[in-house]
């Protein structure tokens, strides 16, 4: 009976994780099926439209505007992945590192660059497996702990101890983490619509429209597939995605030009460009729920009503994991893509934060 006793414990983890790893693996079996689905129905309309690509072999001038800063490279000792950056801002200026999201690069934070380079040294990364940065191409070296490591490097390699840390989306997720595991990195931490991974995690259990909104998390488990379908006609998918009326920038918004959506698809139109960024995906239901979770940092949460693919009810969940000043602001009609959405307003909300006295809670 006491073999029982001792057994029960290890029995009913087993059991609670086969019972989430089927979930995981029927619901990306089943995300995978309609886009099997949609490709079929695309061959249908058009096969020669649906396989056309056009060859992009020289960057689009946006991306080397001067204004915008300088490109950069600084390779990590201990990976000894080469990454890239943009930097606006004198040296020696405080740091301001910002971390951006899915299918974006370093070209989503243009106006932020431009905007804080009078009082920081601003600089815009290109993640791992991203843009110019190198992409390991096995998806293990994608886990969030090599993802914490390189953002602690990188700060090491730009001979920096602290930064303002602003990450949107999966930047947003990764900035989180930084602020969790070492808070003595971050004097203020900025996120745009992500919730505090504990959140996340938990409200998308409990709410199947959240399980729906993230469906491209359980799609993206599978190999090859996605990176396929979002190449197909000529990158449709990528296209769709800023500028539709259910995902994109709304009318009020600062929409992207011909030439900013020509340099998103010139840099995932790159061979084997979108491996890597998906590849940030395909190990994530392994990395949650944390085992530490409390962000000790002054902490400002930006929020587009309109997201299409987080529900702005997590926003006001997250304040419970912030033991220090926190404040949350949603901006409304503003979309996913907030910084680029909404730049100016954005850009202000930032600067009162950072100009502001904040005071850790009792």
């Amino acid at each position: 009976m006491a073999r029982l006793r001792d057994c029960l414990p290890r029995l009913t983890r087993a059991i609670r994780s086969l019972l989430f790893w089927s979930l995981v693996y029927c619901y990306s079996g089943l995300c995978a099926s309609v886009h099997l689905l949609k490709l079929l129905w695309s061959i249908g309309k058009g096969p020669a439209q649906t396989f056309r690509r056009v060859a992009r072999e020289h960057p689009p001038a946006c991306l080397n505007d001067p204004s915008l800063g300088t490109h950069c490279y600084v390779r990590i000792k201990d990976s000894g992945l080469r990454f890239h950056y943009v930097a606006a801002g004198e040296r020696g200026k405080p740091l301001m590192l910002l971390l951006h999201g899915f299918p974006e690069f370093w070209y989503s934070w243009r106006h932020q660059l431009r905007e804080f380079k009078s009082a920081y040294r601003v600089v815009a990364l290109d993640l791992r497996g991203y843009g110019e940065t190198d992409a390991p191409g096995h998806r293990e070296n994608y886990k969030l702990d090599c993802l914490i490591t390189d953002i602690k490097d990188i700060l090491d390699s730009l001979g920096y101890s602290e930064c303002v840390l602003i990450g949107h989306d999966w930047g947003g997720m990764i900035a989180w983490l930084i602020a969790i595991c070492y808070p003595e990195m971050v004097t203020k931490l900025i996120v745009i619509n992500f919730p505090h991974p504990n959140v996340f995690t938990e409200y998308i259990l409990q709410h199947p429209a959240q399980l729906f909104k993230s469906s491209y998390y359980y799609f993206f488990q599978i190999p090859q597939f996605p990176e396929f379908m979002f190449s197909i006609n000529d990158f449709k998918a990528l296209k769709h995605l800023f500028t539709s009326q259910s995902t994109g920038i709304g009318r009020k918004g600062c929409r992207l030009t011909t030439e900013d959506l020509e340099a998103y698809i010139y840099v995932f139109s790159q061979p084997g460009a979108l491996s890597g960024p998906i590849n940030h995906y395909r190990n994530i239901f392994s990395c949650l729920p944390l085992k530490h979770h409390m962000v000790t940092t002054p902490t400002l949460l930006l929020w587009g009503e309109k997201d299409a693919f987080m529900e702005v009810e997590m926003a006001e969940v997250t304040k419970i994991y912030v033991k220090n000043y926190f404040r949350l602001t949603i901006l409304l009609e503003a979309s996913h893509w907030l910084q680029q959405d909404q730049p100016d307003i954005v850009n202000k909300l930032i600067w009162t934060f950072l100009k502001e006295e904040t005071r850790k809670k009792d």
